[in-house]
Parts: structure tokens; sequence; C-alpha cells
């Protein structure tokens, strides 16, 4: 039996506002992902339990960490996309190769499903009850379902209806928008015109091109083939693309694009409004994991950190202005570190979509200079579950290769939230 010393967390209550923590010796060994790829494209005959492991098994040949070793898997993931969906934390870990007797658990917070399983594995390892824990994030939106609900009741004549389970993914009920209307009432609000709005889609494109040409990606994507993943009991697993290919290494996002190109796309989502699909993110299939852990343990075993959770934070807006959520959560995470924007060095803020990352960039006074220096979800694209974990290693990487120390990450959350985290990078 091994006993583990606390705390190693900090809570911080922000009445009625939200709520952050700090964390001290945990530290983050690997951080790798698919590619992303474009809904219905190159990943779309991998469900997000295939994808999820693929992107375990980068992150332990990075570590250099057999999977056994590992005490705790947790996997975000928002959609139900494929029949083995409901068990797809424990798939991932059974077919990643950690023991039959080692936990695992699924958590569902939208754009923030990422964040979320890092944070539970950091206040897991913070508690004492383990010491080396995975925190996956995965979405095979391609495979999203069409569903008939209520189907389990049965129907009155010709009342059979059938919805686009993708659909409703971004749709809030409560308030009667989509998300990306929720953009249009930031852009509204914040006098964010359409110019401004194409601009900056433009700039998420360019960056990310040009990430791609220096080889920026290449730390953190893990390239895939096509092969069969076995695991001890269990039925084996194809991972199969299509057209022909045999196997992936880059994303599919980032385009070659011009100002004149985006400003001839048609407003879909409000009549005169500023969102396009050349501005908004792009509905992509993809997985992320990091392995953290106490660092007391990486020490014993050899293995040199890339870096360290600082802190996180969560943090409530209205809903029909969801895209504000960072604001909040990033005020909270410093506030909760003891820090100001001027002690952060880069910053990550999910593009959901222009006139959300705008209103968010106003409001907190970011530097774009300093800010999704490499692209983002414009161009990237955005696997909802996947996308906090790409965040923080896009973050964490470019830290690092910049020579740079603190970074915040941070996502809107669909139905009004906002989750960000603070990260240390080491030099090598």
């Amino acid at each position: 039996m091994v006993y583990i010393e606390n705390p190693k967390v900090r809570g911080y209550l922000k009445k009625g506002e939200g709520f952050g923590a700090t964390y001290e010796g945990i530290v983050i060994v690997a951080a790798k992902r698919t590619p992303f790829c474009r809904i219905c494209g190159p990943l779309s005959l991998l469900s997000a339990t295939d994808l999820g492991i693929l992107a375990v098994k980068a992150a332990l040949k990075q570590a250099g960490i057999p999977a056994e070793e590992l005490d705790y898997l947790v996997v975000g993931s928002a959609g139900t996309s494929s029949g083995d969906a409901f068990f797809i934390h424990r798939h991932i870990a059974l077919y990643s190769g950690m023991r039959i007797e080692t936990p695992a658990m699924q958590v569902q917070k939208i754009c923030a499903s990422g964040f979320e399983a890092m944070i539970n594995c950091a206040e897991h390892i913070a508690n004492g009850k383990v010491e080396a824990a995975v925190a996956c994030g995965t979405e095979g939106l391609s495979q999203s379902p069409t569903a008939l609900f209520g189907n389990r009741l049965g129907y009155k004549l010709r009342d059979v209806k059938a919805v686009d389970y993708l659909w409703e993914a971004f749709f809030d009920t409560s308030v009667g928008f989509l998300m990306a209307e929720t953009a249009e009432n930031l852009a509204e609000k914040y006098r964010i015109t359409r110019k401004e709005a194409d601009e900056y889609g433009f700039r998420s494109h360019s960056a990310a091109l040009r990430a791609q040409k220096e080889g920026f990606f290449k730390s953190e994507i893990e390239p895939i083939m096509e092969c069969t993943i076995e695991a001890h009991h269990l039925k084996p697993r194809k991972i199969r693309f299509p057209e022909k290919l045999k196997s992936i290494d880059a994303d599919d996002g980032p385009r070659e694009t011009t100002l004149e190109k985006l400003a001839s796309l048609p407003p879909v989502f409000k009549q005169n409004g500023v969102q396009t699909a050349g501005n908004s993110s792009q509905i992509t299939d993809g997985a992320g994991a990091l392995i953290l852990c106490d660092a007391r343990w990486a020490a014993k075993h050899g293995i040199k950190p890339l870096g360290r959770l600082v802190a996180s934070a969560t943090a409530g807006v209205p809903p029909e202005i969801m895209g504000m959520g960072p604001v909040p959560a990033c005020r909270i995470v410093l506030e909760a570190a003891g820090m100001t924007l001027a002690d952060i060095d880069f910053v990550e803020i999910n593009e959901a979509f222009a006139a959300q990352y705008l209103s968010v960039e106003r409001e907190l006074g970011l530097n774009r200079e300093r800010t999704n220096v490499n692209g983002g979800a414009i161009a990237l694209g955005h696997p909802y579950g996947a996308t906090g974990v790409r965040l923080s290693m896009t973050l964490l990487y470019q830290l690092r290769k910049t020579g740079k120390r603190y970074g915040m990450a941070s996502a809107c959350i669909g139905g009004g939230h906002g989750t960000a985290v603070i990260i240390e990078a080491f030099k090598d």
C-alpha cells in the first residue's frame, strides 16, 4: 500500500461568480493529439473511442510510460456518436493497455470537456488518490446520429420526427438561440462589423498555415495509420480511413484564402449578420491526451516534465451571450493564482466564432500579438471534447518553443459557461 502525501490543491471560491483552484507539484509529462480533420473527411470512419485510443497511446509513447503504470483515465467527450459511446472511458483505457483494475471516467462539459478531464485528473492527484493519470478529450462528430426521440414510447400515425443529433448540439433550447446566434448577439453588443470578423477569420487561417509550414504542430500531432488495435481478451478494433488513405499526419482545416473570398460568403445565421462559414469554427473530428502526474512520481521514474498545471477556474454567464464565458473564468483563474494578465506570456482563447473571440479580446484587453498566435478553431477546427486538451498542449508547446513561462487557455461553453487554466512551461 502506497500513501501519497497531500494537499497539492487549494480551492478558490468567488461567491456568486465562480470558483477555481491552484495546484502544486502536478506536472504534465506528455501532450499528444491526432490530426484534426473536417467533418465527413479522413477521420469519418473512426469513432470518438477510436480517436481517443490513438491519442492516449501516442501520449504514452511520448512519455515512455507503460500503460500499466497509470492509475486513472478521464475522457472528455460531448456527443453520443457511436454504439460504444456509453463505454467510451472504459474502452479507451483498456485498448490503450491500462490494467483491468484501473478506474476510468467520462466527463461532459461540451466545449470544456477536455479542460474538465485535466482538472479532474489534477484533483485526484492532489487528493492523494492517484500518482499518474491521463486526461483525454475526443470527438467524432462525423458519426453523430439521426435520432428518433420518444421512439421507446411509440408514435401517433405520421408523427415520427427524426432530428439531426449534431444540429441539436448547436441549439440551446432554454433561450431559443443557436450557438452562432449568441455570437451575433455579441457582435451587436460590441459593435463588431462583418469586416472585423472576416479579418479575424483570415488571421486564424494565415497563422495556422504559417505554423504548419514551420512545423510547429509536429510537436503535438502524432501521425496515425491504418492498423488493428488489440487488447488482451478484447475484440480487435480496426482503424480505417476512406478514399484509399493509409495515414494522416496533419490537420486539414487551415486553407489558403483572401479577405475578398471571405467577404463574398453569405451570413449563415442572421440576415446582415457577421458570422459566416469562413469566420466560424469548423466542425471537426479529433482527439488529444495529456498525462499528468505527481512531480515526485515523475522524478522517481526519470521522466522530465514538459510543464505543470498552475490553476483552473470555471464561471457562468447568460446563455444568450455564452461566448463571454472566458471573461469571468480568466479573471478568476488569474486571481486564484495571484497573477495578472501582465504575468501571462501567451493566451489561447477558443475561436468558436470570430465575433465571440473579438468580444472576449475587447473585454479582457488581450494583446493579439500574444493570443492564438498559431491560429485557432476557425482554422484548426473544434472537436468539442478535444478542444480544451488541444488548447492546453498548443499553449504549452508555444511557451517551450519561445522560452517563455506562463500561459492561459480558455473556452466558452454552450449554455453559458467558461473554463480557464494557467500552465507553466519548463525549459529543456
